[in-house]
């Protein structure tokens, strides 16, 4: 069970590249979930419910990592940024700005900025919830934000 929550919530080990982590994760967050949403490999439906399966099951197995090491959001959890990102790709019809390249590269830029600099509520609960839900719903604050952003970017251009 040890080894199986760390690739989970490492992402297959990306948690444990000692330099930015999250940054990576975010990174490999897009190379999993673009070609599902781009080639339509799953209903919208599906894709939500997955989302929602992955979420629940994130919160319990942060929730055992956090307690087999006595730790609170460690470096190594990294499947909430996976959570962020996906959030996004739920609505990427809507966010879409001329092409794939520029979204994607927008998409990060904005996650990972909203994901450092955790504006409100994201501050709240980074502080105030110390458990599975206030790790996840941290990086799902930024992936809201991320879509809103683009939204607007979209609306304006």
């Amino acid at each position: 069970m040890k080894i199986f929550t760390k690739i989970f919530i490492s992402i297959f080990f990306v948690g444990y590249i000692k330099f930015a982590p999250g940054t990576w994760a975010s990174i490999a967050s897009i190379l999993i979930i673009f070609p599902i949403i781009k080639f339509s490999l799953l209903s919208s439906e599906a894709i939500i419910f997955i989302f929602l399966i992955l979420s629940f099951i994130s919160i319990l197995i942060i929730n055992f990592y956090s307690k087999l090491t006595s730790s609170h959001d460690s470096r190594h959890i990294v499947i909430d940024e996976f959570l962020g990102i996906f959030s996004i790709f739920i609505f990427y019809d809507l966010i879409l700005i001329y092409n794939d390249f520029i979204t994607l590269i927008l998409i990060f830029l904005l996650f990972r900025l909203f994901d450092i600099f955790k504006l409100f509520p994201a501050n709240y609960i980074d502080k105030n919830f110390k458990n599975g839900y206030g790790v996840i719903l941290d990086d799902i604050v930024a992936g809201v934000y991320t879509i809103l952003t683009m939204i607007i970017l979209n609306v304006a251009i």
